[in-house]
């Protein structure tokens, strides 16, 4: 996938209160992807160009992309990321390295210096960001991006900009499962315990390869039924972390329609099945409703994110529990559960902030497998 990467950052006083802008856009520079920025305390133009930067590949990568297009109104970042100008400054060094090793995700990276008014959704992330570095709302006195020279305190903004989310979020990388012989015959899969098959095996490493590589991970976290746990444990040893389990992400009790084929289940109980799939305050027969699930990981998310602030956690998990999750973030209906598909061992992410905002960062990638 080819993305359009627009950085920006800036600081007022140079160095003063400092923040940056990053969007990732289709390559006709259309759709919006992702946007992120934040107040990086006191710094200089050209630091602050740089982390505006980083935040923009890491988006990239994050969105699967493989062959990207940075623009940019900072000339020195573009031309030194070009290799036409040397690194100088001692404060660059490390930030010029960070982003040639990102660049390494991607299959092509390239660089163009376009003004500040064709950078202008960048400029506009990086412009708030910097107002909540210095308290104020005055316009940039500089473009560019920047890093924290000195203290001050971070702001992450919802990646959807608009919504003016505070605070650092607890960030949810929702990997599902690899595949099972279940998953194979299409059957439903709830409290049984089969084993990832051997292709299951191979996805989960998989992922566990690139979670590794992408680091960043603060815990891991799985449902306790063994598919899931075993998913996780690739994963975790990838990441030198140990496997928490937690309950409420099990998968939904389909009770009496356990190993049965959607077909089987209809056939064997038309009317309520045709309930349930309309109603998800309706359980199987002997099962758990959609409505229940939601409450206990409900209670999850709560949980962990009261336990682990501001912190990136994996959550290896079943496809209605991650669904669920994904509802929560986007404030979705319940008609949003039978419109997602996640693919086996796809990962999804989801950003939940202090003041309750929230926001959905992607959704079934798989381009690792």
């Amino acid at each position: 996938m080819r993305v359009v990467v627009e950085a920006d950052g800036g600081s007022r006083g140079n160095p003063g209160p400092a923040g940056y802008g990053a969007v990732v856009v289709s390559a006709d520079r259309v759709s919006v992807l992702a946007e992120t920025s934040s107040a990086i305390g006191t710094a200089t133009n050209n630091v602050a160009e740089y982390r505006g930067l980083i935040a923009g590949l890491e988006a990239a990568a994050e969105l699967g992309a493989t062959e990207v297009e940075v623009l940019m109104d900072s000339k020195l970042v573009v031309e030194q990321m070009s290799g036409r100008w040397r690194v100088r400054h001692p404060s660059l060094a490390p930030l010029h390295q960070q982003a040639r090793d990102l660049e390494r995700r991607f299959q092509r990276v390239s660089y163009r210096w376009v003004p500040r008014a064709q950078n202008s959704r960048a400029d506009r992330l990086a412009n708030e960001a910097m107002d909540a570095a210095g308290g104020g709302s005055m316009d940039a006195a500089g473009g560019g991006s920047m890093d924290a020279a000195g203290g001050g305190s971070e702001v992450v903004t919802n990646p959807a900009g608009w919504t003016g989310a505070k605070g650092a979020p607890t960030r949810l990388l929702l990997l599902r499962h690899g595949q099972t012989e279940l998953s194979v015959q299409r059957r439903y899969s709830g409290r049984g315990n089969p084993e990832l098959t051997e292709l299951g095996i191979q996805q989960a490493d998989a992922a566990a390869r690139y979670l590794g590589q992408k680091g960043g991970i603060d815990a891991v976290i799985s449902s306790p039924l063994q598919r899931a746990h075993d998913t996780a444990a690739a994963a975790s040893k990838a990441m030198g972390l140990d496997v928490e389990v937690d309950d409420d992400l099990i998968e939904t009790d389909f009770g009496a329609w356990e190993g049965l084929t959607f077909q089987e289940a209809a056939q064997r109980d038309p009317e309520l099945h045709l309930r349930w799939l309309r109603d998800t305050s309706v359980p199987p027969p002997g099962g758990e409703s959609f409505d229940a699930v939601a409450a206990r990981v409900s209670r999850a998310q709560q949980r962990l994110i009261a336990k682990h602030p501001g912190q990136t956690l994996l959550l290896v998990s079943h496809v209605t529990p991650i669904k669920t999750l994904l509802r929560m973030a986007l404030d979705a209906g319940p008609a949003i559960l039978y419109r997602l598909h996640l693919d086996l061992a796809s990962l999804s992410i989801a950003e939940f902030y202090p003041d309750g905002a929230a926001s959905v960062r992607l959704v079934n990638q798989t381009t690792y497998l």
